[in-house]
């Protein structure tokens, strides 16, 4: 298949968020006309991941048979490819069972994991933080590219937005998201404007009511800026952008953070808590005043993707 922004009500992915984006998040963001992610890890033991995947799919289908005239958005699966998840392949073969249409894939390229989603049709998405990882993906077998950019919620890169997707489609053609503090229209239509065809849209959906996120966590966004985003590598080893709030919460001083070893990286359970009690959040939160439905948010972003639209077009004229 081909993935096309057509028939969505924004051209937005709601990104896969450990912990937060569960089938509640990812069935409201899908009839409210985004695509719908969420991380195969979250669905926890993991023959719950077929549950959800068959919970997903009824309702959708159940919604588009309703609604003909306003079907659903596709929704995806994040994989990752990291040598420390050892589901990797057990949540693959459920992927492929299902027929996924959209798998992303990150921290890690592989063509083994591209060609048995594109065996059924699937479209691969792999996410990067610069062009040397791009151009490997795309060697590999990945159909496109979410260009994870500075300012961007969890695991961020450190290249501006502008330079990252300009240098991405000097030449690459194919399908490509922004992610990087866009949490209004107007950013999903400068995503655009800069060349990428989907806003990467993450942290504004914590702040929901489907989301999987405490109420503290919920709050926390509302009430916080950019300025209250710590990049640091301590939680993971990769580096990321977490709020302030929850990092001095857990005792610690976010300006003086210590390094962490990138090798000792893992996604096995005892990860859990430090993501569970750390919270990963973008620089775009300033736009986050309340805590909406996700079918509320999706709603807002709309009508300023085609207020913007509209101010720009008499200049353009």
């Amino acid at each position: 298949m081909t993935l096309s922004s057509r028939g969505l009500a924004v051209p937005v992915i709601g990104a896969p968020m450990f912990i937060i984006s569960q089938p509640e998040l990812v069935i409201a963001q899908c009839k409210a006309g985004v695509i719908g992610t969420f991380p195969s890890l979250n669905a926890r033991p993991e023959h719950v991941l077929e549950e959800w995947l068959e919970r997903i799919e009824s309702e959708l289908a159940a919604h588009d048979a309703a609604h003909p005239e306003r079907p659903s958005a596709p929704f995806g699966v994040n994989l990752i490819v990291h040598k420390t998840n050892p589901r990797l392949m057990h949540d693959l073969d459920v992927c492929v069972k299902h027929k996924v249409k959209i798998v992303i894939t990150s921290l890690g390229a592989r063509p083994d994991i591209n060609q048995a989603v594109h065996s059924y049709g699937g479209v691969v998405l792999h996410d990067v933080i610069n062009v040397a990882f791009a151009r490997k993906a795309i060697e590999k077998g990945a159909d496109g590219l979410i260009a994870v950019a500075a300012g961007a919620g969890g695991h961020a890169g450190t290249w501006s937005p502008f330079a990252l997707v300009q240098e991405i489609r000097a030449w690459f053609d194919g399908p490509l998201a922004l992610s990087g503090a866009i949490a209004n229209g107007r950013s999903v239509l400068a995503a655009r404007a800069l060349g990428a065809d989907f806003g990467y849209v993450g942290s504004a959906f914590i702040a929901t009511r489907e989301a999987h996120a405490s109420e503290d966590y919920k709050a926390s966004i509302v009430a916080s800026s950019a300025h209250d985003i710590v990049y640091t590598n301590l939680f993971t080893g990769v580096h990321g952008n977490y709020l302030r709030a929850s990092i001095e919460r857990a005792g610690l001083d976010p300006e003086n953070l210590p390094e962490s070893d990138p090798s000792k990286m893992s996604f096995a359970s005892e990860k859990t808590k430090a993501w569970r009690d750390i919270w990963g959040s973008g620089q775009g939160i300033g736009a986050v005043a309340h805590i909406p439905s996700a079918a509320e948010l999706v709603e807002r972003l709309a009508r300023e993707y085609d207020d913007a639209l509209r101010a720009l077009t008499p200049a353009l004229a």
